[in-house]
């Protein structure tokens, strides 16, 4: 298919997609999530056996797009419903997907960036890149990334980032373990590529039998954990907190919280 929202390329087996939003600093839209659903399918069907994932311009991505943030409040509870659906089977797909990915966080990678980013088994990241899981800062609970980021960090660390909702350097993400390698940018998509080659010296069989056992552990518990993400992310958006972090956001003021 053709592309609009991503850059998409294919060059010795080895996989690039680009977000190429930058005057939007690659926020999400669900085109540009469909797109990247489309990639991965060419991409497993294809030759290819390591997949990088970066973005263009200054930012890896960062977050919903503001059409799409505005349109929500006035969605009903199954558009709600189906909306979620959409972020979690990319997720999912990104963070099970048979050949391994390699995200090179070139900027800042915020709520859905950061989740994207981390999705991936191998996270290089810049020195100035930001990370945060600010759902919470807007009316949103961070339910899809946070069945996956307890089992990266433990309970205690995903507490107290999806419940504070505050930004973090490439430089803690590492400490985390969220980020492999905090790389300068004039070298990231040089050393991305390095690790990619390496990795093609690997048996591409063995790669894709070790991912799929790793995943095999997590299945039944992130079956379980991804349908309460995915009822909770939708129930959250029917609340009056939700409406009022969405509008103050797009109006630039603080939110008026009513804790209903």
């Amino acid at each position: 298919m053709p592309f609009e929202t991503i850059q998409f390329a294919r060059e010795a087996r080895i996989a690039t997609i680009t977000f190429n939003r930058p005057e939007k600093r690659n926020a999400l839209s669900f085109q540009m999530l469909a797109e990247i659903l489309a990639a991965l399918d060419e991409i497993e069907q294809s030759d290819a056996q390591v997949l990088i994932v970066t973005g263009g311009g200054k930012a890896f991505s960062a977050g919903m797009d503001l059409d799409e943030l505005r349109s929500l409040v006035g969605k009903s509870s199954a558009e709600h419903l189906e909306d979620s659906r959409k972020m979690m089977h990319l997720f999912r797909r990104l963070y099970q997907f048979p050949r391994p990915t390699i995200a090179a966080v070139n900027g800042a990678a915020i709520a859905g960036g950061t989740g994207l980013a981390t999705m991936c088994d191998f996270t290089l990241a810049v020195p100035q890149a930001s990370f945060g899981y600010t759902e919470v800062r807007v009316g949103f609970v961070p339910a899809i990334v946070s069945s996956i980021l307890v089992w990266q960090v433990g309970q205690k660390i995903a507490r107290e980032l999806l419940i504070s909702g505050r930004i973090f350097d490439a430089a803690e993400a590492h400490s985390l373990g969220l980020v492999g390698r905090v790389v300068s940018p004039e070298n990231l998509m040089a050393e991305a590529r390095a690790l990619a080659e390496r990795l093609l010296e690997n048996s591409p069989s063995s790669m894709r039998a070790t991912k799929k056992l790793l995943n095999g552990f997590l299945t039944e518990f992130l079956d379980g954990q991804m349908a309460l993400a995915l009822a909770e992310n939708a129930a959250i958006r029917e609340t009056a907190d939700f409406r009022e972090g969405v509008t103050a956001f797009l109006e630039k003021r603080k939110p008026q919280w009513s804790g209903r």
